[in-house]
């Protein structure tokens, strides 16, 4: 064979690997883009905290961020006025499409439906999350979980 026709050939080849690998990065690069807008569009549920008191009646709040921090400290997302409770008492966050409650290392502890929380565990509508004094209720948006009249005494989470 002649070099100008090998030249061309190895010229021919190079062109057609390089117009592959483009071809094969702009497939890659439009998945990607397709995954982040799928997951973009992705809602968190709302997380309602209604909070008992038998003095004043009931109080809701309603959150939809992926993290709530209950505490004491008026930067919380949750604040509440207790001296019982800790600055920074324990966390909601929203992840593998659950929302989970952990004790964020509080002085008097964070109790899930009357037992002590001590490691992060999911958390259903119609919880009980006693902080300190106070108690709150909680309840997710879009929860299909059974109702309180269905549900067995042993409730437990993982």
């Amino acid at each position: 064979m002649s070099g100008p026709l090998v030249f061309a050939l190895r010229a021919i080849l190079a062109a057609t690997l390089y117009l592959f690998l483009a071809w094969a990065l702009l497939t890659l690069w439009r998945d990607l883009k397709g995954q982040a807008a799928l997951l973009a569009s992705r809602k968190i549920p709302h997380l309602s905290l209604t909070i008992r008191s038998d003095a004043s009646g009931s109080k809701a709040r309603l959150f939809q961020q992926p993290e709530v921090i209950v505490g004491r400290d008026p930067a919380c997302d949750c604040p509440l006025d207790e001296d019982s409770i800790s600055a920074r008492h324990a966390r909601f966050s929203y992840h593998h499409e659950q929302w989970w409650l952990e004790d964020l290392a509080s002085t008097n502890g964070t109790f899930l439906n009357n037992a002590k929380l001590d490691t992060p565990t999911v958390v259903i509508t119609g919880d009980e999350l006693r902080v300190g004094e106070v108690c709150l209720v909680i309840a997710i948006a879009g929860d299909v979980s059974l109702p309180p009249a269905e549900e067995s005494p042993a409730h437990e989470k993982e």
